[in-house]
């Protein structure tokens, strides 16, 4: 299974980047082989839209689990359709979340936690 965490870097250590459509890096993991790969987010100087995008680029992978800090409604409403699972409130170390996820301590949203654009701020 690949799930993607919002990155301040592109290293496992690098943390969380509270901002989904506009973080830095994208890292993929897969939890069946262990092994990641660091995108960056060729959205984040978008004027708009940029959820939307971010959220079908993860489709494009096959990311099933998304776990970030903010995720605005676009972007939830886009990753939904898709059927991919969103994990907000995140904070720490990739690593971390990787870890705690594996452990089943985070638990899917059902909604989005911040207003449209707030990334922006």
């Amino acid at each position: 299974m690949k799930i993607a965490i919002t990155s301040s870097g592109p290293e496992l250590k690098s943390e969380i980047d509270p901002r989904f459509g506009r973080c830095l890096y994208f890292i993929i993991y897969d939890t069946e082989n262990d092994e990641y790969e660091a995108i960056e987010n060729s959205n984040i100087r978008g004027m708009g839209g940029v959820g939307i995008q971010s959220g079908q680029m993860m489709a494009d992978k096959g990311v099933e689990v998304v776990i970030s800090g903010n995720c605005g409604p676009n972007a939830y409403r886009t990753m939904n359709a898709a059927g991919i699972q969103l994990i907000s409130g995140a904070s720490g170390t990739v690593d971390s979340a990787i870890q705690e996820y594996k452990k089943g301590n985070l638990k899917p949203s059902n909604q989005s936690n911040v207003e449209p654009h707030s990334g922006l701020n």
